[in-house]
């Protein structure tokens, strides 16, 4: 496919695209300041907003693992509930009961807890598909809401379990930089995975699974695959919301959790990880933004000129639903496909804007107006596109026509 290479460019980061050091520099003091406000943000802030920041980086783990079966493999999962408070409660017991194990060790055991429910489930659920595999999802959240997360030998029942903290981490702020550099691993590992053959398969499976299935593919055992690695890492993050409230209990993981856990992660763009954390620290702060500078001191907010009140709580549900429309509608790659031209940029790659077509684009530190890409481009798909060009497969007189999904997810 060299000539078709050579007459179609969407330049990305790599690809006919020389930086200048003036570009290198831009993008070093860019990425530099960008890590340094969520590093230095802790350093910042009071002890609420270090709680606060730590509940952030928990959903931002959720969110990645709402990413991975829903994002990566396509797999609607409406019992999240189930792997987050699995480990949660996994993580409160251990602690209790032995514990010896440690910080580390119960985290493991927490994440190996959800990886197995959500093995439990697949093995269910993942010969079926569409609305069949939503209702049995749900289905199955709404029975370990209420029977497993009510066992009281477990669980303690309605009345809860303790989950202390290790001593190395009892202040709220290191607390917060602990959960950060979990966000951080679990990117990583993200970024690996579809880098891997197992993780371009599962994309694959989310594409086309008839596709998937003539060219040799294990449909179900890949799905099964996503939902065990999206419970391990929902798993891990029950831990550390149990041990960032220092309690659970059962009323935390209800179906409306799950519901705005699935919100921040389509509002965030599946396949985006970048956009998936955003979103997702942005459904967990924005309760907490709303409490403290408009809600009232018993948790209502008053509609201007009137006497009606409601509380500040339910604004949440409504403004995940009122985003969901416009992702639906507006914006179908959420903020991911926002943030799209900033982090092909930042990789080393142009700044193209959305529908950006020709030969001149802005590249910051250049000469004005002088372009920075010299061969001619296309118009950048949507995120999640297909692609398609045709050619001689390389090597053979025989056309072909390549068919590559754009942006659908990070690489």
């Amino acid at each position: 496919m060299a000539d078709v290479a050579a007459r179609v460019s969407l330049a990305p980061a790599g690809t006919g695209h020389r930086l200048t050091t003036s570009g290198i520099v831009a993008r070093t003091v860019v990425a530099s300041l960008i890590a340094g406000a969520v590093l230095g943000l802790p350093l910042l802030t009071a002890d609420f907003w270090d709680q606060a920041i730590g509940l952030a980086a928990i959903y931002a783990i959720i969110g990645l693992s709402v990413n991975i079966i829903t994002g990566h493999a396509g797999q609607i999962s409406l019992g999240h509930q189930a792997f987050v408070g699995i480990g949660a409660f996994v993580s409160a017991f251990l602690i209790g009961t032995i514990p010896q194990i440690g910080f580390t060790g119960v985290l493991m055991v927490a994440g190996a807890a959800g990886g197995a429910m959500a093995l439990v489930l697949g093995l269910v659920a993942l010969r079926i598909r569409g609305l069949y595999l939503a209702l049995l999802t749900l289905a199955f959240g709404l029975m370990a809401e209420t029977t497993l997360f009510n066992w009281r030998a477990f669980t303690g029942g309605g009345a809860g379990a303790p989950a202390p903290r290790p001593l190395a981490l009892q202040t709220d702020q290191a607390f917060a930089y602990f959960c950060l550099a979990t966000v951080a691993a679990v990117l990583f590992l993200d970024w690996r995975l579809v880098k891997t053959r197992a993780g371009r398969a599962i994309v694959s499976v989310r594409n086309d699974e008839r596709v998937a299935a003539t060219l040799g593919i294990n449909v179900t055992g890949y799905k099964l695959l996503a939902f065990v690695l999206g419970g391990l890492v929902a798993g891990v993050a029950g831990s550390l919301f149990a041990h960032w409230n220092q309690f659970v209990q059962a009323a935390d993981f209800g179906l409306e959790q799950a519901l705005v856990w699935i919100l921040m992660a389509v509002v965030g763009g599946l396949g985006s990880r970048a956009g998936v954390v955003i979103g997702s620290a942005f459904f967990a702060l924005f309760p907490v933004l709303l409490d403290t500078f408009v809600a009232s001191d018993v948790g209502t907010i008053r509609i201007p000129f009137t006497d009606v009140e409601f509380l500040a709580a339910t604004l949440v549900p409504l403004l995940g639903a009122l985003l969901l429309l416009l992702t639906i509608t507006l914006y179908p790659g959420g903020i991911g496909q926002q943030l799209l031209p900033i982090r092909r940029w930042l990789a080393g790659g142009p700044f193209v804007e959305h529908g950006h077509r020709g030969t001149h684009v802005v590249e910051p530190g250049g000469p004005a107006g002088s372009p920075a890409l010299a061969e001619p481009t296309v118009e950048i798909p949507a995120v999640g596109a297909a692609l398609e060009v045709e050619g001689p497969v390389e090597g053979s007189s025989e056309p072909t026509t390549e068919i590559a999904v754009v942006g659908g997810v990070d690489a």
